[in-house]
């Protein structure tokens, strides 16, 4: 058999990581909307959570929809946000990073995943409404203005009572960390910090959520990174690539056999596509110690 071309196993990763997302993103949705609470349950849940907002002096989705009420464009800038600023923005970034920064799109990918799971046990067992479906004080602007979003999210596959925490918020601030981990341009910096913001409000504003969901999703979300990054820790760096056919010795006595960076980065990540591990920065081997006589 012939070696398979460096053009044909791009495109094959690609599509194994494209399978993998989707399939993911297709099990997070269903295993969300096959567990949707007692109405009864979820709205005594969500009093609580606006109970102890108002404690804690952070009861403010009446005061953010009115701010955006008030003006017709700030409103279709939220729901356009809500809208076209999650799922967008996370296929772009994953397709970015796979495509630039391997180990971090591995890394988001993985902090996803894992994120996505706690946040279903918590669907599971503490339903809870959300603000537009609590009390008519509470707009919802997304239905009542736009029809995008059910093209994103079918009604079939949504729970209306998975409100805490907010994934919504949660993710997007997991994308807006990579993307600000990977470039050092201060403009695609300043996405990444503007981007979990806007999302942030938009969630409260639109009425889809209150302000403890959004902290539950950075929570969710940073608990998610972090037990990813435990399990699958960051590689240490590599001194610079050997030329084909040479060795490079280290400290650790080791030798670079790959000195293909795009090479070792599609090796990473065929390894990587099925299971959470710690993939290496390079293939390396034992340099054997010179025999002294």
């Amino acid at each position: 058999m012939g070696r398979t071309t460096p053009h044909r196993g791009r495109w094959g990763e690609v599509a194994t990581q494209f399978l993998l997302v989707l399939t993911a993103a297709l099990f997070y949705f269903l295993v969300r909307g096959a567990t949707q609470g007692s109405v009864e349950q979820s709205e005594e849940n969500a009093r609580s959570i606006l109970r102890l907002e108002r404690w804690m002096g952070l009861d403010l989705e009446v005061g953010a929809q009115d701010l955006v009420g008030a003006d017709d464009v700030l409103v279709t800038l939220s729901n356009w946000v809500y809208i076209w600023g999650h799922w967008p923005v996370l296929i772009g970034a994953l397709y970015a990073l796979h495509r630039w920064r391997p180990l971090d799109y591995l890394r988001l990918r993985n902090a996803l995943f894992v994120s996505g799971a706690i946040g279903m046990i918590i669907y599971a067992t503490f339903p809870v409404a959300p603000p537009r479906l609590l009390d008519p004080q509470f707009r919802d602007t997304v239905t009542e203005l736009s029809r995008s979003y059910r093209v994103f999210q079918p009604p079939a596959l949504v729970n209306k009572y998975a409100a805490m925490p907010s994934l919504h918020a949660g993710w997007n601030l997991l994308a807006g960390i990579a993307i600000i981990r990977a470039s050092r341009k201060p403009f695609v910096r300043a996405v990444g910090v503007a981007g979990p913001i806007a999302m942030a409000f938009a969630v409260v504003s639109t009425g889809n959520h209150f302000v403890l969901d959004v902290v539950g999703g950075a929570i969710v979300a940073l608990a998610g990174s972090l037990v990813a990054d435990r399990w699958w820790p960051r590689p240490a760096r590599a001194g610079p690539p050997a030329r084909a056919g040479h060795s490079t010795e280290h400290g650790d006595e080791t030798e670079i056999v790959d000195d293909q960076p795009g090479a070792a980065h599609r090796h990473q990540l065929r390894r990587a596509s099925l299971v959470l591990h710690a993939p290496r920065a390079q293939m390396v081997r034992p340099v054997p110690k010179p025999e002294r006589h």
